[in-house]
């Protein structure tokens, strides 16, 4: 064994858990690990040609890879002014008066979080006060909803409600009058499609730059939920001029309105890619979010909301996954209310009379999400196989240990107490990958990894953790992004630990995840990354 690579590092955590002795020597050959051992090993491996990359008290793990991403339809969603650390309306109004005198033909913005308005209700007379002449289209942080000046809903023709084959929303006035609030993407279409496309070289360059950050953060690879033919020309264009440095398994849209000749289009999608990237899941939805009043739970919301499923015949989303789950196609669904979880859970449980039993082993189906599900519904993961994927920083940036914030005030407490229950999870035997769900969240894998154990935001020690018992050990955030990330896509056979025979991708960290305070770990350097035995990031310590 010559290998094209030596790796050493003081820490090396394998997470396979097949190792007595430390590992500080990480050998690679053809993009696969060829040996783990020591430091005095890895003299003997050396031969002329290998090149050796000593990362001296380093800690080195399997690469990190984020399980809920959208760094294509995160273009759209991030064009214009960043909303999220707005304050209060003020703060909005400020920033959007600064940018309307910037932009062109349209006032943008994203991320703007309802807590900030208040009592004050989101009507587009927000919109018309700082927008001027220009028509207007501000993004809430959820992704699911939008808000519309007048000249915007003008633009496209909007007068009053709207008809739509998924749970979506023009939501108008007790007179019929549209209000500017625009619920899950169907209704948001409505405007969007009026808006000038940015050019493909202008996108292309803007997913290069935010691609290179995610590799600086410390992804070697994601989980994307979403695809479409321009992901597909993005992805292409950037392998080809080399700027892809982390693998991307995508996962198209499955809405409700199609039928068996949509869902044949998208399984004849299944397995096309390119070095890096390619097609491998199908994205479903069951309902949209708490926020906007479009999760579906068992009992209304405090606002008399949130109780229909996103497919107005929940029967056809059924129909849909066993379609895919027979043809061995894996499934990701977006449910964040108790109803929507348990629906889903039937549906895949139901799978298990209709699917033959090799497939059905084969194949792994996820839920996104669970924002707040009871005992019971924990209980039913045991055994089943069915995947968990969360975002601990929808908990810590969204909600409040108080209560106040708007996320807890339309669920009541007993349903906010059960919130992002990781943990519970965990103990339960379930498989948790962990993600970011950018742009909804930052991307920054440590602060997660470190919200993820002391449920409040990182770098913020005088907030009051939210339900502290749902948080996770050093070990289980750090699997989240590693070993379970890696079951989590189907792929622990490849990926997912350091082991001889899967994929050379590591990430490398100034501190050690699992033995730094999460403060100080979040706050730390990652080194750098590895994708196929390749460099894509390494930290100039010179600079």
């Amino acid at each position: 064994m010559i290998p094209d690579l030596i790796v050493l590092a003081d820490t090396v955590h394998t997470m396979d858990g097949g190792h007595s002795d430390p590992i500080q020597a990480v050998a690679v050959r053809a993009g696969v690990v060829a040996a783990v051992g020591s430091r005095l090993e890895a003299q003997d491996w050396a031969q002329d040609g290998t090149r050796v990359v000593d990362l001296g008290s380093a800690t080195l793990t399997p690469g990190l890879v984020d399980c809920h991403m959208h760094p294509v339809f995160g273009l759209d969603l991030t064009i214009g002014v960043d909303l999220s650390g707005a304050a209060g309306l003020e703060d909005v109004r400020t920033l959007l008066a600064s940018e309307s005198r910037n932009d062109d033909a349209w006032l943008r913005g994203w991320g703007l979080n309802p807590n900030s308005f208040g009592e004050v209700p989101l009507h587009r007379s927000v919109l018309d006060d700082v927008s001027g002449d220009k028509p207007a289209l501000i993004r809430l942080f959820d992704g699911h909803s939008a808000l519309a000046n007048s000249r915007a809903l003008e633009a496209a023709g909007i007068h009053g409600p709207c008809g739509f084959e998924q749970a979506a929303e023009v939501v108008c006035d007790g007179d019929g009058v549209p209000t500017g609030l625009l619920l899950e993407a169907a209704a948001m279409e409505l405007v969007q499609r009026h808006i000038p496309q940015e050019p493909f070289s202008e996108r292309k360059a803007r997913l290069a730059d935010l691609l290179r950050d995610f590799a600086r953060s410390g992804l070697t690879g994601g989980h994307v939920m979403d695809h479409s033919e321009e992901s597909s020309a993005l992805f292409q264009a950037l392998e080809a001029d080399g700027e892809l440095p982390l693998r991307l398994r995508s996962a198209p849209w499955c809405m409700p309105g199609s039928d068996e000749t949509e869902w044949k289009r998208l399984a004849r999608t299944m397995g096309t890619g390119g070095r890096r990237w390619s097609v491998e899941a199908i994205k479903l939805f069951v309902d949209g979010t708490v926020d906007n009043g479009t999760a579906w739970l068992y009992e209304p919301d405090t606002h008399g909301q949130s109780t229909a499923p996103f497919w107005p015949r929940p029967e056809e989303y059924a129909a849909a996954v066993r379609y895919f789950a027979a043809r061995g196609i894996p499934t990701a669904t977006h449910a964040i209310g108790d109803a929507g979880v348990e629906y889903v859970l039937d549906a895949l449980e139901s799978l298990r009379g209709d699917v033959p039993a090799d497939i059905l082993r084969g194949t792994v189906h996820r839920i996104e999400h669970l924002e707040t599900v009871p005992d019971g519904l924990v209980e039913r993961f045991k055994g089943t196989g069915i995947v968990a994927s969360m975002q601990p920083t929808h908990c810590t940036h969204y909600s409040l240990a108080d209560q106040s914030d708007n996320w807890s005030i339309r669920l009541g407490k007993e349903r906010a107490d059960r919130a992002w229950r990781c943990r519970d999870l965990r103990e339960a035997g379930v498989t948790l990958g962990i993600g970011s769900d950018w742009p909804i969240a930052p991307f920054e894998p440590l602060p997660i990894i470190a919200d993820a154990q002391l449920r409040r935001r990182s770098g913020h020690p005088g907030e009051e953790p939210i339900a502290p018992a749902q948080a996770l050990t050093a070990l289980q955030a750090l699997e989240g992004y590693t070993s379970h990330a890696a079951k989590a896509a189907g792929l622990w056979e490849v990926s997912g630990s350091i082991s001889v025979g899967k994929r050379a991708d590591f990430t490398a960290f100034d501190l050690n995840p699992l033995t730094t305070d999460p403060d100080e770990f979040a706050a730390s350097a990652v080194l750098g990354t590895f994708v196929d035995g390749e460099i894509q990031f390494m930290l100039d310590r010179t600079a």
